[in-house]
């Protein structure tokens, strides 16, 4: 599918997709920014130069809030569009769907729609070959499936010429007052030496982001209070630790914010002095995964808890531009000219089969 440059064009604002010889900005290097959500993970890398020349993000809240912060329209659905029609980077950003992988979802990997999506990074990698590939995804997907999905996606990786790094870091780690345990897979061309970067050792404290005056609408009800209390002791004599969760200003971090917050706020609930409870504002959820007060919110609170709850700790993404930057430096490039061609599609096809053999969903075709 080409890209329609046309209808961008009317829209207004900055050509997404320029030509370097368009392109007047000096940079470090050029990136691509896939599953963009509002910008997270492009935010850190560009604290270490990068110039986004390209954005895909198919939900059109996402690209509002994206588009009034970073002056550019995302393209959308990334299956419909051809590699070759994106111009040339040397590094590609993808935190690519994490229900597929989920411990909140059906946990279908590869079998599921959105969990093939890494085959189309795949395809866009294997066309422009870049120095860099930066992966996230949920602390799960390296245990899913008994390993077997992250072997798969390593082994795609690695078959294209990428030397692989993997790991798990916690948002809490790194200034953030949030238990938020992620994966990042870090790709690299060519040969170099690669660190993530390790603890700041730095405490955290919940009080350092929540907003002094917060309007009464944030506080739950009676009634949502009383359900919430009720399913915490229905759990309890179950014996389980689901339910609501409290803080307060002395709390180190919370537990992770994700995109269902906008439901009902059980997974962070600030403790009020003689009310009930409340959930975090938008801003609030902002600063809890590092975003600056700069950053605006145009959407809806449902939509922004959405945004914020599906996107990235930025101060932890900073950490490992720095360390990508450190590597890149030492970086013994591989020749990009003898290209080896890999069959994606039957290396997706007989991953899905597999793994449906093995959940025994359906009958194994014939």
């Amino acid at each position: 599918m080409k890209l329609d440059k046309e209808k961008l064009n009317k829209v207004g604002i900055p050509n997404l997709f320029k030509k370097e010889k368009e392109s007047k900005k000096k940079s470090a290097f050029k990136m691509i920014d896939l599953f963009a959500g509002i910008g997270g993970i492009r935010l850190g890398l560009e604290s270490i130069g990068g110039e986004c020349v390209f954005t895909s993000e198919w939900d059109l809240p996402a690209q509002k809030t994206y588009q009034v912060n970073f002056e550019e329209l995302p393209y959308g659905d990334i299956t419909q569009i051809n590699p070759q029609d994106i111009p040339s980077f040397d590094m590609i950003l993808a935190g690519f769907p994490c229900q597929p992988f989920s411990q909140a979802g059906k946990k279908l990997g590869l079998a599921d729609t959105r969990g093939t999506l890494f085959f189309d990074i795949a395809k866009i990698v294997e066309h422009h070959r870049p120095t860099v590939v930066f992966l996230e995804n949920v602390k799960r997907f390296r245990s899913h499936d008994g390993g077997r999905t992250f072997e798969t996606i390593k082994g795609v990786l690695e078959e294209l010429g990428y030397q692989i790094y993997a790991d798990v870091l916690n948002a809490r780690d790194f200034g953030v007052p949030q238990n938020r345990e992620r994966i990042y897979i870090i790709g690299f061309l060519g040969e170099t030496k690669f660190s993530f970067p390790k603890p700041l050792n730095k405490k955290t404290r919940l009080g350092d982001i929540l907003e002094k005056n917060v309007d009464p609408k944030y506080t739950i009800s009676d009634k949502l209070w009383a359900g919430h209390q009720r399913r915490k002791r229905e759990h309890r004599e179950k014996g389980n630790g689901f339910g609501y969760s409290l803080f307060n200003a002395d709390s180190e971090y919370t537990s992770t914010i994700s995109a269902r917050y906008y439901k009902d706020g059980s997974e962070i609930l600030i403790e009020q002095k003689g009310k009930n409870p409340r959930k975090l504002t938008p801003r609030e959820a902002a600063r809890l995964q590092g975003f600056p007060d700069d950053f605006i919110i145009p959407v809806s609170d449902n939509q922004a808890y959405k945004q914020f709850g599906n996107s990235v700790a930025v101060p932890v993404i900073k950490a490992l531009a720095k360390e990508i930057q450190k590597s890149l430096r030492v970086l013994v490039k591989k020749d990009t000219n003898s290209k080896k061609n890999i069959d994606l599609d039957k290396i997706k096809k007989d991953s899905i089969s597999s793994l449906l053999k093995r959940e025994k969903r359906i009958k194994t075709p014939a």
